[in-house]
């Protein structure tokens, strides 16, 4: 039995399964946009048919937008995986992943073919598995490209087509499957399709962390390390070490930050001999370092 995915369908997994824990934890921001972020994707997947052609029913849409590095997708995946655990006792979930560059074509008229079988074809189809569906979409100013700036550099009456396709079909997946959620990330929301955007029932901006969000990011990373490292618990817990460390890395993004703090290993053979050496004159070294290339 073959076991190939659907076209521009990147990867399947039911949940909630133990080995997607940690995403949602990891992320550092309010907890009010998590519980805003939770909410909306219960209640669409949970009462999504229910409020179906209701003039309040849902699109099932949410936007994560932001600068690379802020923690869209990893929030977005951990948000699949909050959801089907509360949601569990209702059911499983499936989450489906969506490669938005596998779509774009220079054959006139096949990227909207594509998109269109995705979303009236592919994703009802996987959505019918299981009780709730999440469709995962990153950067998906590839599949829904703001048709008022679409670069002649392309063909622009196919990118057109395309959006058109993604729109119609957001529509019809919505009718036809009322519980799934689709959640896409995008690093560039003004290149994204007003009429996409517009569909959206939440959109969250996520930004830079300021410096004490990034302490705190600093703080959770040198957990990670303890983890693994015990005598470094010690470092993990001295806010002013990471206090200290975080106003050099403020401007950074989180991937840039959690990256310093693990890199600051490597910066002596010691430490990466024996990384329960790490001080905090390494860590300082390590931040003043990444802090001179922003």
């Amino acid at each position: 039995m073959s076991t190939a995915l659907p076209h521009g369908v990147a990867g399947t997994h039911a949940l909630p399964a133990d080995h997607h824990d940690g995403p949602w934890d990891s992320v550092i921001v309010e907890p009010r946009v998590k519980e805003r972020l939770l909410a909306t994707a219960v209640l669409v997947l949970r009462h999504g048919r229910r409020l179906a052609g209701s003039a309040v029913a849902p699109h099932g849409l949410v936007v994560l937008a932001g600068p690379p590095g802020t923690g869209k997708t990893t929030l977005a995946q951990g948000l699949a995986q909050a959801a089907a655990r509360t949601l569990a006792p209702h059911g499983a979930t499936t989450l489906v992943e969506v490669d938005p560059h596998a779509f774009p074509s220079e054959m006139l008229g096949e990227s909207q073919r594509a998109v269109s079988r995705l979303f009236r074809a592919t994703l009802p189809e996987l959505a019918a598995r299981r009780p709730h569906t999440i469709v995962l979409v990153d950067e998906v100013e590839a599949l829904a490209v703001r048709r008022h700036s679409a670069s002649f550099d392309t063909n622009p009456v196919d990118v057109h087509r395309a959006t058109d396709a993604v729109l119609s079909g957001l529509d019809a997946l919505r009718a036809e499957r009322p519980g799934t959620l689709l959640v896409v990330t995008t690093n560039f929301a003004d290149a994204v399709d007003e009429a996409f955007l517009s569909r959206a029932d939440l959109v969250v901006r996520t930004e830079l962390p300021d410096e004490s969000v990034v302490a705190l990011i600093v703080a959770d990373s040198l957990r990670a390390l303890a983890a693994q490292w015990p005598e470094l618990a010690a470092l993990a817990e001295d806010p002013g070490v990471h206090r200290r460390v975080g106003k050099l890395l403020t401007g950074l993004d989180g991937r840039r930050i959690r990256k310093t703090v693990h890199g600051a290993l490597a910066l002596r053979l010691e430490t990466a001999r024996e990384p329960s050496l790490l001080s905090a004159d390494d860590l300082v070294a390590a931040a003043e370092e990444a802090a001179q290339h922003t």
